[in-house]
């Protein structure tokens, strides 16, 4: 096939001159065959040396061009230098600038998309792009975080299915409402974007996953939070305005009535006051518990005064295990949680009844892994039913709310622990069984210095 194309190449080159020749030969005068003969033959050899340089050079070219087309081949700049016709070097030169260029522009491209890949893949919201039927091309790193290999159950929810569909006969955005239950029950809005043209691996659709799961908690929050103040306000406020017009009008002149009135009227008082101040304290909890604390407690210690404390009110037995290590922690608030549990246990504990604070090293599986100390507050009162305990943490929750009231509680107590806690990075666990006792525990990080049980200081 080489040889085919030389002789082909060497007798288009020498056609013209060998027609030439023999249209002079009748006009040269009977010119001697053998001039004529030798003359063809050079130009036959010409044609034959320039028809080798001219396949060489374009073959070398073609392999270079082969390999510009893959990749910014050296060959290409090769072939320029090594071709020996004028020609081909210039046509060698100009392709070898056009494979640069495009070979620079391969490379923004490349890293156009790159970049691109990466924005996409750090999103805050998960993000899916899904092909023909619905499958997906391709997940960010918070779709895979978020749902795991539950994408499919996602895509299967009728309220994302009809969107999809919507989308779909309309050419345009789309957005759903989804209440998702695998892996964890949230509430997500959907936003579906058709992709027109199609991406080059055969996305068609974004859908965009938006986790709206704490804001509608929040809200629902925020609702039954000013409900239950007003509530919690406005039952001590008409009491007081009651015994206000009883002292004014029929009571003006009754003095017994009128010391039993101000006996109720200060009760009442001293409720509103007691609700206000731990409204407020929940308030500075919230506000700085993305902070993490970084003091020092020891945490034997302030049990011990929590303990002395409450003597006056009843009798708590504190069982602290002997060379715990410091905590981590915010000596106010490790304080508060103590004394609300402890508070709680002597309320709604059985009267003389057993309560005991511990302290003890966190057993394997009682917190993340890592060192820390359980503080528990446990008593042999009625108990709570296992429906409650879910619940018990919750803003101005209760299971007897006339006992509570009657007990001086506000329904916050076990609110401010759990965001306490929260803040400490540290768990609340509720155990409890009815006639038998509850026992409140919490588990807090430990001090890293004492991980290795170095001496506390």
């Amino acid at each position: 096939m080489r040889l085919g194309l030389l002789l082909g190449t060497a007798a288009l080159i020498a056609a013209t001159p060998t027609v030439a020749l023999l249209l002079l030969l009748p006009g040269a005068g009977g010119a001697a065959p053998g001039r004529v003969a030798i003359a063809l033959a050079a130009v036959w050899l010409a044609a034959v040396l320039l028809a080798l340089l001219w396949v060489r050079d374009m073959a070398r070219l073609a392999e270079a061009v082969r390999h510009a087309l893959n990749e910014n081949h050296p060959a290409l700049g090769h072939a320029a230098s090594a071709a020996r016709l004028a020609p081909v070097q210039r046509i060698a030169r100009a392709i070898e600038r056009l494979a640069r260029t495009l070979a620079a522009r391969a490379e923004q491209v490349a890293q156009g998309l790159r970049a691109t890949e990466t924005i996409i893949d750090r999103l805050p919201d998960p993000l899916l792009v899904l092909g023909p039927g619905h499958a997906v091309r391709r997940a960010n790193a918070a779709a895979r975080a978020a749902f795991g290999g539950d994408i499919q159950a996602v895509l299967r929810h009728p309220g994302l299915r009809a969107a999809l569909d919507r989308a779909q006969a309309r050419g345009s955005g789309e957005t759903a409402e989804l209440s998702l239950s695998a892996p964890v029950p949230r509430e997500v809005r959907a936003a579906v974007l058709m992709l027109d043209p199609p991406l080059a691996d055969g996305g068609q659709v974004i859908v965009v996953l938006s986790d709206r799961t704490r804001e509608r908690a929040v809200e629902r929050m925020r609702a039954d939070f000013v409900a239950n103040v007003s509530h919690e306000l406005r039952t001590p406020l008409a009491s007081l305005i009651g015994f206000i017009e009883t002292l004014r009008g029929p009571a003006a002149d009754d003095r017994p009535a009128q010391q039993r009135f101000l006996g109720i009227m200060a009760e009442q008082a001293a409720r509103m006051n007691r609700l206000i101040d731990d409204l407020l304290s929940l308030s500075r909890i919230e506000l700085i518990e993305h902070q993490p604390p970084t003091g020092r407690v020891d945490a034997a210690a302030l049990a011990a005064r929590i303990v002395a404390a409450f003597e006056p009110r009843g009798h708590v037995e504190l069982a602290a295990e002997p060379g715990l290590p410091m905590l981590v922690a915010d000596a106010d608030q490790i304080e508060q949680v103590l004394q609300n549990l402890v508070d709680n246990a002597l309320k709604y504990g059985r009267r003389d009844g057993r309560v005991r604070l511990g302290l003890a090293r966190a057993a394997p599986g009682q917190g993340p892994g890592r060192l820390g100390v359980v503080l528990s507050v446990a008593d042999d009162g009625p108990g709570i039913a296992r429906a409650h305990l879910p619940r018990l943490t919750e803003r101005f929750y209760r299971i007897d709310k006339g006992r509570s009231r009657s007990a001086g509680g506000t329904g916050l107590g076990l609110a401010i622990v759990k965001h306490i806690v929260s803040r400490h990075r540290g768990r609340l666990a509720i155990d409890s069984e009815e006639g038998k006792g509850t026992t409140f525990s919490v588990w807090l990080p430990a001090a890293e210095e004492d991980a290795t049980g170095a001496a506390r200081g």
